[in-house]
C-alpha cells in the first residue's frame, strides 16, 4: 500500500503506558481522501479508575468518525485506550480525552463519541461529544447499545 508513513507501534512488540497524558497516536494517510464515509471503532471493554476510590470503572467507547486526509492507526488508539487502565479520571473527563487526542492527531471532518460507563453506585453515566452537525450525505450508524436495564 502506498502513502503509508513509517508507524511507531504498528508491526513492533508494544509496552503499556501507564497514563493516556503523553499518548502520541499514529496517523497513516487517508487511502480514499476523495470519499466521505465515517470511521467507526468500538472498544467493548474499555477500563479507567476512579480519581476518588481507585476502583476500576468499565465502560463502552464508540467513536465515530468522518477522516480529512489522515486516519487513526488502530493499533496506537487500541495501546491508547490501555493506557487509561490504571489511570485516575472521571469518566467525563476520560470520554473528553479520547475525543480531543483523536481530534488533535486526524484533525476529522467531523467526530462523535459515545460512552457508555457499567453503573457505580446504581447509576449508569453515559457521555456523548460531537464536533458538529453530522456531514449530509454520508451514512453515519447510530449509536444502538441496549441501555442499562440490570445487566
Amino acid at each position: 500500500m502506498k502513502n503509508i508513513k513509517k508507524t511507531k507501534y504498528l508491526g513492533k512488540e508494544s509496552t503499556y503506558q501507564k497514563s493516556p497524558e503523553q499518548f502520541k497516536l499514529d496517523v497513516v494517510s487517508n487511502p480514499n481522501p476523495k470519499d466521505e464515509y465515517c470511521i467507526r471503532f468500538s472498544a467493548p471493554e474499555f477500563t479507567s479508575i476512579c480519581p476518588i476510590t481507585s476502583q476500576p470503572d468499565f465502560g463502552i467507547i464508540i467513536i465515530d468518525y468522518v477522516p480529512s486526509k489522515f486516519i487513526v492507526e488502530s493499533k496506537s488508539l487500541k495501546l491508547f485506550l490501555f493506557s487509561f487502565r490504571n489511570y485516575g479520571a472521571f469518566h467525563e473527563d476520560c470520554t473528553m480525552k479520547i475525543v480531543k487526542k483523536i481530534e488533535q492527531a486526524v484533525k476529522p471532518k467531523w467526530i462523535r463519541i459515545s460512552s457508555f460507563w457499567n453503573p457505580r453506585g446504581g447509576i449508569p453515566i453515559d457521555v456523548f461529544f460531537q464536533s458538529s452537525s453530522p456531514p449530509k450525505g454520508i451514512y453515519i450508524k447510530p449509536v444502538d447499545i441496549q441501555l442499562y436495564t440490570g445487566r
